[in-house]
């Protein structure tokens, strides 16, 4: 029983984190200063690659979900450092800054901050009160977020996003690159 509270517990925690970020300051998101990056970062130049499906150099090693910001593309990639999945995303309005990440916390489903029901919600960054995450909308869309809300969901299309939910367990690393 107590199990099943504290379950409850994290997933309304969760929900109302989500729920949150649509309201966030217009702030939030924005680096505090152009000074160096942290020091998780990884350092040196990023090659261009001709395939973009292509696994990044510079995104960390082991198994990893990569998400690179600037390409709108996540790589599911195994313990030997094998991508076994690639696939284009629709970025939220608030980037995490490049680093690495842990998965915190999963919802099976629930109603994103915009309002659209969403599934497979996979949450491994904060930005401010901004609660970043990947997901699918139940209906298979993926269009473009409203600018003037601070909404956290990275969507994924629902094929893409239940790949991403199996392999995104709680504590699995996301390595996010620019």
């Amino acid at each position: 029983m107590v199990a099943g509270l504290t379950a409850a517990a994290l997933a309304v925690v969760g929900f109302l984190a989500y729920q949150a970020s649509a309201n966030a300051p217009d702030t939030l998101g924005k680096p505090a200063s152009p000074s160096a990056p942290p020091s998780h970062v990884a350092q040196g130049p990023q090659h261009p690659r001709k395939d973009p499906t292509e696994l990044p150099g510079r995104s960390g090693d082991g198994a990893r979900v990569v998400y690179a910001l600037k390409a709108h593309r996540v790589w599911l990639v195994g313990a030997d450092g094998t991508a076994t999945r690639s696939f284009s995303v629709q970025p939220s309005t608030v980037s995490p800054a490049p680093g690495t990440y842990r998965v915190t916390h999963r919802t099976d489903a629930t109603t994103g901050s915009d309002g659209v029901p969403i599934e497979h919600v996979v949450l491994f960054s904060k930005v401010g009160t901004v609660v970043v995450g990947f997901s699918a909308a139940q209906d298979g869309s993926t269009p473009a977020p409203d600018p003037a809300k601070k909404t956290g969901g990275v969507r994924t299309s629902r094929t893409d996003g239940d790949a991403l939910w199996t392999f995104a367990t709680l504590g699995s690393k996301v390595v996010v690159i620019a």
